[in-house]
């Protein structure tokens, strides 16, 4: 859910479910109380007569007291003048929240109240002159706020008698009392249950998804990448954030695993170099040391010095060559010039250009080309050269037997040609297969640093293929040889009619 959903469903909730529940709990507790007050004071429809006027409500509690009192001073009047009738009459009407009051000719013999207001004995009405409401009942006026009903009776000395039953309309019947104590407890507990729900619902969706995110920041800061943050809803605003912070911290992540790597691989390759670079070095100032004393005295002797002089000046060359071509990877800004190449001429023209070197070294070439004459591939003519010639100065390297050998061969795979260059060589495990491509990878089997290069060569070979289009792999058996396959798309020409 949206964030903006959600606040405007929180603020709905907020709105509707105390209202609703509010309503619930009044229908309930006002229909609980109405059987309270039916059973308490026997009247009936307490709902209709609460809902009409209280003074209706007031009369129907005390009618049936009236209608017992209005046969009772019939039957026998003047017990309305002993006191002990008087109060059981008073207890009675106690339970009504009402009391009695009785007059004989002008003078109050009765009141069930110890300070009766002078205001409601003057509005008393006179014996005779009761204005009566529609069931018996006054009401006194705004002063005094009761309701008085009203029996006119004569003793039995002729005299003139009234009772009255007065009940004050300001009184709050306990029920009504109570009833209110409960709304307003359920008020109170409606809100608090409302309240719960939001928090506990805007803490899962916000508060916990933002404080896991601060955890997350934490530890970023502390410097630790490697944890995982779980988002569990991915659809709304701050699981999007939550999203995109862990795509940041996996980045981040594979970054710093990148430097850490980067600067091994250049501590390593400052490490070759300064091998690779100290052994040429020192083998020239030997020979230059040697011709400077006139050790090389004779003419065949300073042409061997002069010779050895110049390979290692070239061993030097090369590496400087190949550390010029590894920065140009990492930046991508090799240059690439691509161009048709028959298959069979530009493979023919390197194995006589790397012929003569080998042959000097006592190393037999074999090639054997099984593709047709006419086969073009489209390929950077000088690069695909640094492929080989890397390929077949690594093959020498690590040549062990007394009679060397390396075949090239080139055969027709449909759309590609394979190319594979054999040598019999110590061979490489199969454990260190897959990674002789990686940079700066040395395996004491295959590529010994005593052995010389700058572990880089292969790693080279594999950016130029992929670059390409192809695709480089080797299979060796040790102490057997090894063979190198890298395969080229051809090139064919789309016709249209």
């Amino acid at each position: 859910m949206k964030l903006r959903n959600r606040l405007l469903t929180a603020f709905l909730i907020i709105i509707l479910v105390p209202v609703l529940l509010f309503c619930v709990v009044l229908a309930g507790l006002n229909n609980y109380q109405a059987r309270a007050l039916e059973r308490t004071y026997g009247v009936e429809d307490v709902q209709d007569m609460i809902y009409g006027t209280s003074i209706q409500f007031f009369d129907s509690m005390t009618e049936a007291i009236q209608e017992k009192l209005e046969q009772e001073v019939k039957e026998d009047p003047d017990q309305f003048m002993d006191s002990i009738v008087l109060e059981q009459w008073n207890q009675e009407l106690e339970g009504r929240h009402s009391y009695l009051v009785v007059r004989k000719g002008g003078q109050i013999i009765y009141s069930g109240v110890d300070s009766m207001p002078v205001k409601l004995i003057e509005q008393l009405p006179a014996y005779g002159e009761a204005s009566r409401f529609s069931d018996g009942g006054i009401y006194t006026g705004s002063e005094t706020k009761c309701l008085v009903k009203q029996q006119d009776f004569r003793f039995s000395d002729g005299s003139e008698g009234s009772a009255y039953i007065v009940t004050p309309m300001s009184i709050v019947l306990p029920e009504v009392r109570t009833m209110m104590v409960e709304m307003f407890i359920a008020v109170v507990i409606i809100l608090l249950f409302t309240a719960a729900i939001l928090i506990t619902w805007i803490y899962r969706s916000i508060v916990q998804p933002l404080t896991q995110l601060q955890k997350a920041t934490r530890e970023i800061k502390e410097g630790n990448l490697d944890f995982v943050m779980e988002v569990q809803n991915t659809k709304d605003e701050i699981g999007q954030l939550c999203m995109d912070f862990e795509e940041m911290r996996l980045r981040l992540k594979q970054s710093t695993e990148e430097k850490i790597q980067y600067d091994m691989e250049s501590k390593e390759l400052l490490s070759n170099i300064s091998h690779d670079l100290k052994t040429p070095i020192t083998a020239i100032k030997g020979y230059v040391e040697g011709i400077m004393d006139g050790v090389a005295s004779s003419p065949e002797r300073l042409d061997k010095y002069i010779r050895t002089i110049y390979n290692k000046a070239n061993d030097m060359d090369k590496l400087i060559d190949e550390l010029t071509f590894y920065s140009k990877i990492d930046t991508n800004k090799i240059p690439y010039v691509f161009t048709k190449i028959n298959v069979a001429s530009y493979f023919k023209d390197c194995i006589d250009e790397v012929g003569i070197e080998l042959e000097a070294k006592n190393i037999e070439l074999g090639y054997f080309n099984y593709c047709d004459e006419d086969t073009v591939v489209i390929a950077d003519a000088e690069q695909m050269k640094r492929v080989i010639n890397n390929i077949i100065s690594n093959s020498v390297k690590y040549l062990d037997k007394r009679r060397g050998i390396i075949n090239i061969r080139i055969k027709d795979r449909g759309d590609f040609i394979q190319v594979e260059i054999e040598d019999n060589g110590r061979g490489i495990a199969q454990k260190d297969l897959p990674y002789i491509f990686d940079r700066f990878y040395r395996t004491d089997a295959s590529r010994n640093s005593s052995q010389g290069g700058s572990g880089i060569g292969l790693s080279i070979v594999r950016k130029i293929i992929e670059d390409h289009g192809g695709k480089i792999w080797a299979t060796s058996r040790e102490s057997t040889g090894t063979v190198m396959h890298f395969v080229l798309r051809k090139y064919q020409e789309v016709i249209y009619e």
